[in-house]
């Protein structure tokens, strides 16, 4: 053996930290593929993609010499035993047989055990597309309980070169199994082989157990570790902003109100409710009095016992109160039943109207004034009933906010982080990408590598739409006007068809963006910009946020926003106020974009959208 193949033998098993078996890809990510591992034992866990059942050879006796035997070796009563059914034919060729009947034994008749079998499974622990190949005796687990799709398996055994050729290179042979999780074949969701992504996304808790979204989330995790990393190299500090605010972000969008009142109304009158309380109708009630009222006749009419006359008399006017009160409370309900429900919020748990976050770049701008260059990394909430691929109404965004900073920087720092991160996923997610190539989009990478070199188109929203009226070979749904929104279909249409690259839109009218963009020169205009990719669209809206008070005090004005919600807001610019930009960045359609998926519903791990919120 050469100086060479000894150091790759040498390279140590690697364990997980915390539960002391080998992650499947430091074994089967080896530059050798594993074989420098032949002989180690190890345990490996995880869950069955695969899996076949080999039968065993049986074994032939073994001839013994009966000049060589003892009489230890083998005994009479076993000799003629072994012999009864030979000597039983000779009978019978003879004719003695019928005088001479051989006894059968009586007893219960045992099930023949199954032939001894081998399982052969493909396990995947999830931390790589490849599986590794697992032998298993039947005489160690039943093969039925080990091979069913989607079994967990945490196996002891050796690594050695496969029994069978293929295409792998090793396997373990298993000698223990520790855990073995079984699955209920008939209700598990990926008993079927290759199931549609659409069907996948009704089974959102077992789908990551497929090679497909297995893929995605690690390359959604990789570009998780991209953008934490290019912030990090480039000096800005990690800010988590609140998921829940009374302040409305954008000032026009649909929101998800978040409040403890619900239902309390309903909850008041079953609590004030007699008959909820006691347990009985008015219906009932008056038919007791009905009864109670004979009895006290009864007993007047015959004066032989005072005290039970006096204990009815007691018992019918209690009943007769009870049924005033319940009258009282009907008639007080059919008078209340259609008066609409005010909401109070004082009376809520924050004492004010509240909502889950839209966008976090207002909040971030209050740090932003005191460290400089912030950014954040979570979930925001629309509550609109959009029917876009591209679009929930839980989605993870990427947003910054920069002091001192103006409208081009941020163009650039958007420009740097799409790339940043697109190189990011082509150097570490290349396994992950290759297989998403060949099973979605064959155009991935190299749309990934343009990105990371190609340089960004810039244009003002005045420019595109004069570009768009000019196109004579495409019939538009959507008007093409200034001042008016440019759709989807415009905005793909100028990255996908007429510029071939990433399009940067600038200087948008006021109307189409939130009130705190700073107004340009022109009075018609504002600093925002919009990054479109091709095949995914809009990935990044940015701005130049409005430093000046009055400006954005009267623009808070104009749009008859509560002035009171943004104090704090204004505050910002009442006290040290700086010039500052900063962007938000879909993140999940950023993953579509790497990935060659079309729906944003496949590469979240738990979709939520309208109507759809089951786990």
């Amino acid at each position: 053996m050469d100086s060479e193949q000894a150091a790759v033998v040498e390279i140590p098993v690697t364990l997980s930290k915390y539960s002391k078996r080998v992650i499947l890809k430091t074994v089967l990510g080896r530059s050798d593929g594993g074989l420098g591992l032949l002989g180690e034992r190890v345990v490996i866990g995880g869950w069955v993609k695969s899996s076949k059942e080999v039968r065993k050879e049986p074994v032939p006796p073994t001839e013994v010499d009966a000049g060589s035997a003892s009489p230890k070796d083998v005994s009479c009563v076993e000799v003629l035993q072994s012999r009864v059914p030979f000597l039983r034919s000779i009978m019978k060729v003879f004719g003695g047989g019928g005088h001479y009947p051989v006894r059968e034994k009586l007893g219960p008749v045992i099930p023949k055990p199954p032939p001894p079998s081998i399982a052969i499974l493909q396990l995947s622990d999830g931390s790589s597309i490849a599986s590794l190949q697992v032998v298993v005796d039947s005489s160690i687990a039943l093969p039925s309980h080990l091979m069913p799709t989607g079994t967990c398996v945490l196996a002891e055994g050796i690594l050695q070169q496969p029994s069978v050729q293929g295409k792998h290179v090793l396997e373990l042979k298993a000698e223990k199994i520790l855990h073995l999780g079984i699955v209920d074949q008939d209700n598990y969701p990926l008993s079927k082989k290759r199931l549609p992504l659409e069907m996948l996304r009704d089974s959102s808790h077992i789908r990551p157990r497929t090679t497909t979204v297995a893929s995605v989330m690690r390359i959604r995790n990789s570009m998780t570790q991209a953008t934490h990393a290019f912030f990090q190299n480039v000096g800005f500090l990690y800010v988590q902003v609140p998921v829940i605010t009374s302040t409305d972000s954008e000032g026009c969008s649909e929101k998800f109100q978040v409040t403890t009142l619900l239902g309390r109304e309903r909850k008041e009158e079953e609590r004030n409710s007699v008959e909820h309380t006691v347990g009985v109708s008015l219906e009932v009630v008056k038919a007791s009095i009905k009864e109670k009222s004979k009895l006290v006749e009864e007993l007047k009419r015959s004066e032989s016992n005072k005290e039970a006359l006096v204990a009815a008399i007691q018992d019918l006017r209690k009943s007769n109160e009870l049924a005033l009160q319940l009258e009282e409370r009907e008639k007080t309900k059919s008078g209340t039943s259609h008066k609409p429900y005010k909401v109070d919020f004082s009376e809520d748990f924050f004492s004010c109207p509240t909502f889950l976050t839209v966008s976090g770049r207002l909040h971030l701008e209050s740090y932003a004034c005191a460290l400089g260059n912030v950014y954040s990394f979570g979930p925001r909430f629309r509550a609109e009933k959009s029917e876009s691929k591209k679009y929930l109404a839980e989605m993870w965004m990427i947003e910054l906010e920069m002091a001192f900073s103006q409208l081009e920087d941020a163009m650039n720092c958007a420009d740097d982080l799409l790339k940043f991160i697109c190189k990011w996923v082509l150097e570490n997610c290349s396994e992950d990408l290759a297989f998403v190539s060949k099973r979605i989009d064959k155009t991935i990478v190299d749309r990934l590598q343009s990105m990371t070199s190609s340089s960004f188109e810039k244009l003002s929203y005045a420019e595109a739409v004069e570009v768009l009226k000019k196109v004579t070979d495409k019939n538009f749904e959507a008007k093409i006007e200034w001042g008016l929104p440019l759709t989807e279909e415009h905005e793909s249409y100028l990255a996908d068809e007429i510029y071939k690259t990433p399009v940067i839109i600038y200087n948008y009218p006021k109307e189409l963006k939130p009130f705190y963009v700073r107004l340009n020169i022109d009075g018609k205009t504002v600093a925002a910009f919009d990054v479109i990719v091709p095949k995914v669209g809009t990935l990044v809206r940015g701005s130049q946020n409005e430093e000046r008070f009055n400006m954005l005090s009267a623009r808070i004005k104009e749009l008859g926003l509560p002035k009171k919600q943004y104090e704090w807001y204004l505050d910002l610019r009442r006290h040290g106020t700086v010039k500052h930009s900063g962007f938000s960045l879909v993140f999940d359609a950023l993953v579509l974009y790497a990935t060659g998926l079309t729906d944003v519903r496949d590469v979240i791990p738990f979709p939520r959208s309208c109507g759809k919120a089951d786990n």
